[in-house]
C-alpha cells in the first residue's frame, strides 16, 4: 500500500483546515465512520462538522478543572451547539494525567503515564494528543471496539495532526495500533 504523508513546516493552529480535509479524505476513502477530534474551545470540532457529513464525531475537550479550579474551557454555548448538530462531546479525565499527576504535583517525579506521553511526544505532541483521546473515546464507550478510526491532535491551539488508528482500552493501551499517519508536523 502506499499513501502519502504530509509534513506541516510547523505545529500549530494554521495547520487546522488541511488536517481535517485529509482525514475526512482518507475516512471516505477505508470507510471510516468515526472522528475523534482534540478540542477546548469547539473551534476545531466546528470546523470538522462543516467538512465531515455523514461521519460521527467525537470532541474531546480539557478536563474540567485543567485551565483553573472548577473551570470548563469550552462554553456552555458551544457545547450546546456541537451536541445539538450530532457531535458527541466529551468531557473526562485525561488518559495520561489522572491519578499519577496528582502525585507528581504533590510529591514531584514521574509517573508512568507521563512516561509514557513523552515518548508520544517524541512524534510530536499532535500523535500524543491523538492516542489520548481514542484511548478516552473508547473507554467511554463512544467508538466501536476493535475498528479502526481517526484521531485528530494539536500542539497548542487548532488540530495539526491525524491518524488512522485501532485504538484499545486503557487497560490494554499497549496493544493500541497506530495503522497510519496521515499528516503531522515535521517540526515543533
Amino acid at each position: 500500500m502506499k499513501c502519502d504523508i504530509i509534513y506541516w513546516s510547523k505545529a500549530g493552529k494554521e495547520n487546522t483546515l488541511g488536517t481535517v480535509q485529509r482525514a475526512v479524505k482518507r475516512a471516505r476513502e477505508l470507510k471510516i465512520k468515526h472522528i475523534i477530534v482534540a478540542t477546548c474551545s469547539g473551534r476545531s470540532a466546528r470546523i470538522l462538522l462543516g467538512k465531515a457529513k455523514g461521519l460521527k464525531i467525537i470532541a474531546v475537550s480539557h478536563q474540567a478543572g485543567f485551565a483553573r479550579p472548577g473551570g470548563q474551557e469550552m462554553s456552555p454555548k458551544d457545547r450546546a451547539f456541537l451536541i445539538r448538530k450530532g457531535v458527541t462531546v466529551l468531557t473526562a479525565t485525561h488518559f495520561f494525567g489522572g491519578f499519577g499527576r496528582a502525585i507528581r504535583f504533590k510529591f514531584g517525579g514521574l509517573e508512568p503515564e507521563e512516561i509514557a506521553a513523552n515518548v508520544l511526544r517524541i512524534f510530536g505532541e499532535g500523535v500524543k494528543v491523538a492516542v489520548e483521546i481514542a484511548v478516552m473515546a473508547l473507554d467511554a464507550g463512544l467508538i466501536p471496539y476493535d475498528r479502526e478510526v481517526i484521531a485528530l491532535g494539536g500542539t497548542g491551539e487548532g488540530v495539526d495532526t491525524a491518524l488512522v488508528c485501532r485504538p484499545r482500552h486503557g487497560k490494554d493501551f499497549f496493544n493500541f495500533e497506530v495503522r497510519e499517519i496521515i499528516c503531522k508536523p515535521r517540526i515543533r
